[in-house]
């Protein structure tokens, strides 16, 4: 719970000078202000800008109970958010008292509050508010998974050690503030989650101690939400980034990530978390990452249960029904810890077969949450070369040696992270069958479950589908379809699925196969 400061009833005046269009001169003077509040500030949006003051509350994990500590935040929340979004943040005002008594923006008086003042975009571009109207479209996700990677890549490692010390902090902090809000929580539950979580971290504790060795514990965003970041001039952008704890605002990379996932989990839009995981890794390309998936449930689920610890601190500060979302974070991060055994999906076929496509449309149904890391070997091909996935490969780039590397390398990477206990799916044309007893050969000694599928379609179909592709990982074109009816496929133990059809039917064959 917050414990409000003595300063409560000056903050209350202070909000009503910035509900008054008046304070913002004529401009302003006949429009609406709007007010937003969370659990730890209050932001109003004027015109072209946008101020936020820091609430006087008192949290287990942030202080802002006095003038100087919400004036030492807004600082280090300006220092911090010009890293991720300079175009936004501009700089820190004063709200002052004049010399007959009265309260005033930027005043000649001395200061009684300090706000965050920024650009103001466009509240509706929000990510929460585009999920919300459905308009989370694949361009935007993978403008999104590569914005986060390039965010990441820029932010400074620091010290892994107090980090990892501070998470089984954040795991108890949590139990206290749950166990405050028995009407939400039973003790039994609350109880379950201390438990698993501890369990897992203690599991994890030797992974993310080399990852802070590897540099890949950073200070990051630290609140990677949907609500933090806005698409200006048609680019996502990250603010608000956490400032209030430098500790608190760093950690692995993937526990950053993980705070975007779980939220698009939360909302039942696994398809586009899977989009956002698997468009991070490709443009991260981080080797490490392949086995530092296995900490990615752990993550997921500290940051619903904090958002759920979170929810429950505003009921004493918004007059909405929170409860059902308080309920639903919590039991979500109790979810993301149950075990879920991972599988290795071989996806194999001729081109124009629609592997790809199906690959795609699977993953996110794959536990664990958010869905399967899909290995393309197009893709890997084409990064050996050192080349974005759409450029054309020279011909000796397909030499038998070479293919046969890149089938290692799918193989390999699906393997480790299935080893990790994450899915994975690898999409490839298999047409050989030392291919394919070699990647089932891994997930035996993996010890994960194997699933293949081989894809078939008449070759008017491949031709035309390939002769519609525009921009695509494949060099594939109708000599190669024509050309591989000569390849001797040899016997195939995996299920043939007809995919002369749509992709949706194609999806529903390849499921029904599964099962």
């Amino acid at each position: 719970m917050a414990d409000p400061s003595p300063s409560t009833d000056t903050q209350q005046a202070v909000f009503d000078l910035l509900s008054d269009p008046a304070t913002y001169g004529d401009s302003l003077r006949n429009r609406g202000i709007r007010r937003y509040q969370t659990h730890a500030a209050v932001v109003f949006l004027a015109g072209d800008r946008a101020l936020k003051i820091k609430r006087a509350v008192r949290y287990p994990f942030l202080d802002y109970s006095t003038l100087d500590k919400r004036k030492t935040a807004c600082e280090a929340e300006l220092e911090v958010n010009r890293k991720f979004a300079p175009q936004l943040y501009r700089r820190i005002v004063p709200i002052t008292r004049e010399s007959d008594g009265s309260l005033a923006l930027d005043g000649r008086g001395g200061p009684i509050e300090w706000a965050v003042e920024m650009t103001r975009f466009d509240e509706n571009r929000t990510l929460d508010r585009l999920a919300e109207r459905d308009e989370l479209d694949d361009a935007l996700i993978g403008k999104l998974a590569v914005a986060i990677a390039a965010m990441h890549e820029r932010a400074e490692p620091v010290e892994a050690g107090p980090w990892i010390v501070a998470l089984e902090q954040f795991v108890r902090n949590n139990t206290l503030i749950f166990r405050k809000h028995r009407e939400l929580f039973s003790d039994r539950k609350v109880s379950d989650l201390e438990r698993e979580s501890l369990s897992a971290l203690a599991r994890l504790r030797p992974l993310l101690v080399e990852r802070g060795n590897q540099g890949l514990v950073r200070r990051g965003h630290g609140d990677l939400h949907l609500g933090n970041i806005a698409i200006v001039d048609g680019e996502p952008v990250a603010f608000d980034a956490l400032e209030f704890d430098p500790v608190i605002a760093s950690g692995d990379l993937l526990y950053d990530l993980a705070f975007m996932l779980m939220d698009l989990v939360e909302t039942g839009r696994t398809r586009a978390a899977n989009q956002i995981l698997n468009g991070y890794y490709a443009a991260s390309r981080r080797d490490a990452d392949y086995d530092g998936i296995a900490a990615l449930p752990f993550f997921m689920s500290l940051r619903a249960a904090i958002r759920a610890m979170a929810t429950a601190s505003r009921l004493d500060v918004t007059k909405n029904d929170i409860a059902s979302l308080a309920r639903r974070y919590f039991d979500l991060a109790l979810g993301l810890l149950m075990p879920a055994k991972p599988t290795i999906v071989s996806i194999g076929g001729l081109s124009g077969t629609g592997k790809s496509l199906l690959a795609r449309a699977l993953a996110p149904s794959l536990a664990p949450a958010p869905g399967a890391l899909v290995f393309r070997s197009d893709v890997e091909r084409k990064a050996f070369y050192g080349r974005t996935e759409n450029e054309q490969l020279p011909a000796d780039a397909y030499r038998p040696e070479i293919s046969e590397r890149i089938y290692r390398t799918v193989t390999d990477k699906a393997a480790r992270v299935a080893i990790a206990g994450h899915s994975a799916i690898v999409d490839a044309v298999f047409a050989k069958p030392e291919e394919r007893t070699a990647i089932e050969a891994a997930a035996v000694a993996a010890g994960v479950d194997f699933r293949g599928l081989f894809l078939v379609a008449d070759l008017k179909t491949r031709l035309d589908r390939i002769g519609a592709r525009e921009r695509d990982a494949s060099d594939a074109d109708t000599a190669v379809v024509l050309k591989q009816e000569e390849l001797a496929i040899g016997a195939v133990t995996w299920p043939r699925i007809d995919a002369s059809g749509s992709p949706e039917q194609t999806l529903a064959k390849a499921c029904a196969a599964m099962k």
